[in-house]
């Protein structure tokens, strides 16, 4: 199947499930994993530490999980690139996926069971927007 898989991210454990699933259907279908990170604000502060001063953004941070996240996924031999956005979470993934013309989307299920399944979710709003194939894990416990 070549082609790309995306998979969102947020440095949380039930994404890194995702994760895990997207690199290991990317491996076997040879197919490239790209690593997506959303993040609401753009936001940066500036840190002073003595005479040094650092300049903090949330765009950054977001770039850094998608990063570390698909550098740790390569190394069981998945090609992987990553990239970062900002927007909700379900927005950034299905432009992506429309942009690259991936083949699969992959999410959590996380908040599609009760009250919260009526306000909305990940999974819920791509599944039901996705210009491809959606793969729903279940990271739930």
């Amino acid at each position: 199947m070549a082609g790309i898989i995306i998979v969102g991210v947020d440095g949380n454990s039930t994404s890194m499930k995702a994760a895990r699933v997207a690199a290991n259907l990317a491996k076997s279908l040879g197919s490239t994993l790209r690593v997506v990170t959303a993040f609401g604000e753009d936001k940066t502060e500036k840190v002073e530490i003595g005479n040094d001063e650092w300049f903090l953004s949330t765009a950054d941070e977001a770039e850094r999980v998608a990063q570390r996240v698909a550098d740790e996924l390569k190394i069981s031999g998945v090609k992987t690139e990553y990239s970062s956005a900002l927007g909700k979470p379900a927005d950034v993934l299905l432009e992506e996926a429309t942009k690259l013309k991936a083949d699969l989307i992959v999410v959590g299920n996380v908040r599609m069971q009760g009250l919260k399944r009526v306000l909305g979710s990940v999974a819920n709003a791509v599944s039901h927007n996705a210009p491809c194939d959606v793969y729903i894990v279940k990271t739930d416990d």
